[in-house]
């Protein structure tokens, strides 16, 4: 990281410096805000050391036999493959069976990365990389199976990049790191090409399934398995609770710092970057893909057989950057997510397993202090310029409740603003949605004198500062050490958790804004009221009045407590918001009515409203987001690029 952190600097500094006197500059250009986005997610680590040949304990898996090496308390296995090459006409296809092997197989160094972007300079890694990392106790077992999946934007990063040694001899767990496709090669999206946009997590099922079939050959117990992430990897978790087909894969899990519920407004997450969420839509992955297939010169109709012959490298290259364009966001309407993982939360879909989540006092410092390191610190004018761009009229009312005499700096009141509403908040919600079907425990990271990125920035407990209390990331932080005690302490709770599928403290109850969350810091014991003290009522607030913006008279459609009402002023033909129960009010688009009714789904047609006549103003067609018959439904009529529910079918 530290290396990464430098390269950073150096390029950053050879750019023009923001002009903080020009009030139009004040949210500066996105690009390098893409790059620091993705230096902030990664954690990079030293290749392996070569081990020399010699003998070494050997693991019989489902497939062959498999060799380790052996530590102070620990056996681990590296490279073992879970999948089939994903090269080839395999390229965009669903992870397949591994060919069995004759012999021992050497899994004594870790595989190389998936192939990725990196922060800085030319694609690295191979596509040939579905292997996983297993590392167990030397005491016989059976013991609590815990699979990590690493962060990283879904666009870089390894399992490999975490050593769990001691969460294994400490916590008495099996740890399992994986590999899954990244960027273009995890969530590329085509028309008609199944698993559009989800084969990353694909990859991640596919690993369960081979821990379901072989944690017991390593002394794990299958039956007690403990899917667990951070950042993307925790939306990745999420997105495995509210995935059909992850059904019975695990048995528990654990969410850092991420949920099926992240999104941001303008310009608060970074400067330059848009509106978004970690998860689109299949049709608009599937036009994205399309795009990219007619920039490197495949025809429409040969596009998925063209973009598999194209040199790994080169489509790496034309997918640098953030967001859908850089097929970073995995696809729902999807067999994999019929629906958003927000929507399907907000149904009560999710898996009824046991949930520990959490999220670290200032998770967005660790963003914007980068920024400020390498391009200057933010003025009073950038911090009413973001106010402005993000919350419209509701900037006021964001100011009132963030005032910068409150902070030291503007960046930190940003970074305020920033941690409480799209990390904070959002995760607390999420508890909240998951602890009405099943135990959910929450906890909040907030340890501020621990390992860091530099010793001149006053960090907080930033995002994956809690990552070096549980794994040894190699070159992650670069400045302080691990309190051993807070350390020891969080490898207890996340091992109990892994056991028992209980925490110490009391679970989170889904009305009740008590102080219910445990709280993770040096000297410090207890619990804290998260919505207290990251201002949730007024992100609620604020929600609800923009949902209500949005509403006016009666509904235009009613089926039992679904509710679609049309945008305040609007034409018979304008968009229109629906209300399930329980949820807040958001736009009708057709995941949420199949997970209202759970009835199968009309093509979406831009041209018609909601009286069948033609729409004066045309709309988007948007063909992708299907779940069962793809075709005309009878009783149910499109309206602009959203669908209704006809009250009489």
């Amino acid at each position: 990281m530290r290396d990464i952190l430098l390269r950073l600097m150096r390029l950053i500094r050879q750019q023009p410096r923001h002009q903080d006197s020009h009030p139009g500059n004040a949210v500066r250009p996105g690009r390098w805000s893409a790059l620091v986005l993705t230096v902030l997610l990664t954690a990079q680590a030293a290749p392996a050391a070569a081990v020399p040949a010699g003998a070494g304990p050997v693991v019989r898996t489902d497939r062959g036999l498999v060799r380790g090496v052996v530590g102070d308390g620990y056996r681990a296995f590296h490279a073992v493959p879970y999948a089939a090459p994903p090269t080839g006409d395999r390229r965009w296809r669903a992870p397949q069976p591994v060919t069995a092997w004759s012999g021992v197989r050497d899994a004594r160094v870790p595989h190389e990365e998936c192939a990725q972007n990196p922060v800085f300079g030319p694609p690295a890694g191979v596509e040939d990389c579905l292997y996983l990392n297993v590392t167990a106790p030397t005491a016989p077992g059976p013991h609590p199976v815990l699979v990590f999946v690493h962060g990283g934007s879904f666009q870089n990063g390894s399992g490999a990049d975490y050593d769990p040694t001691r969460l294994v001899t400490q916590g008495d767990l099996v740890v399992v790191t994986i590999n899954y496709r990244l960027g273009v090669f995890g969530y590329l999206g085509l028309p008609a090409l199944a698993g559009s946009g989800t084969f990353g997590l694909q990859d991640q099922q596919a690993a369960l399934r081979w821990v379901r079939r072989n944690a017991a050959a390593f002394g794990g117990d299958p039956r007690n398995v403990t899917l667990v992430g951070q950042s993307a990897g925790a939306e990745s978790v999420c997105a495995q609770l509210t995935s059909p087909s992850a059904g019975g894969l695990f048995d528990k899990a654990i969410m850092q710092s991420g949920s099926c519920l992240t999104d941001w407004p303008d310009a608060l997450f970074l400067p330059g970057i848009e509106a978004g969420s970690q998860f689109s839509p299949r049709a608009k992955v599937e036009r994205t893909g399309a795009a990219l297939a007619a920039t490197l010169g495949c025809p429409a109709e040969h596009a998925l057989a063209c973009l598999r012959a194209k040199d790994p490298v080169a489509l790496l290259d034309a997918t640098t950057g953030t967001g859908v364009e850089a097929f970073i966001t995995p696809a729902y309407g999807t067999s994999l997510l019929p629906v958003s993982p927000a929507a399907a939360l907000r149904a009560g879909m999710a898996q009824r397993v046991p949930v520990l989540t959490g999220n670290n006092h200032d998770e967005h410092r660790g963003i914007i202090g980068i920024l400020e390191i390498t391009r200057g610190p933010y003025t009073a004018a950038d911090y009413e310029a973001m106010l402005g761009a993000a919350f419209g009229d509701q900037a006021r009312r964001v100011a009132a409740h963030y005032p910068l005499d409150a902070y030291e700096t503007p960046g930190l009141a940003w970074a305020a603003v920033a941690t409480d509403r799209i990390w904070a908040c959002p995760i607390l919600s999420t508890q909240r949605l998951l602890a009405r079907h099943a135990p959910t425990y929450g906890y909040e990271f907030a340890e501020t004198h621990g390992p860091a990125l530099t010793a001149d920035y006053p960090w907080g407990a930033a995002h994956g500062y809690e990552l070096p209390y549980l794994f040894d990331v190699a070159d992650f932080l670069t400045v302080g050490t691990v309190q051993p005690q807070l350390a020891a302490d969080m490898i207890s709770v996340w091992a109990h958790f892994a056991a028992t599928g209980e925490a110490s403290w009391p679970a989170v109850r889904p009305s009740d804004a008590a102080a219910y969350h445990r709280v993770f810091a040096a000297g410090r014991a207890g619990t804290v009221d998260l919505a207290a003290e990251h201002q949730c009522g007024l992100w609620d607030t604020i929600a609800a009045l923009h949902a209500q913006a949005y509403r006016s008279g009666p509904p235009v459609r009613q089926r039992g407590a679904t509710q679609v009402f049309r945008e305040r002023g609007g034409d018979p033909g304008s968009r229109l918001r629906l209300r399930t129960p329980g949820q807040q009010m958001v736009p009708a688009r057709p995941g949420l009515l199949e997970v209202a009714h759970r009835q199968r789904l009309v093509r979406v047609d831009g041209t018609t409203r909601h009286d069948g006549q033609p729409h004066p103003g045309g709309g988007e067609r948007d063909d992708g987001v299907q779940v069962g018959d793809a075709g005309a439904v009878p009783g149910k009529r499109a309206v602009g690029a959203h669908v209704l529910l006809d009250p009489t079918s």
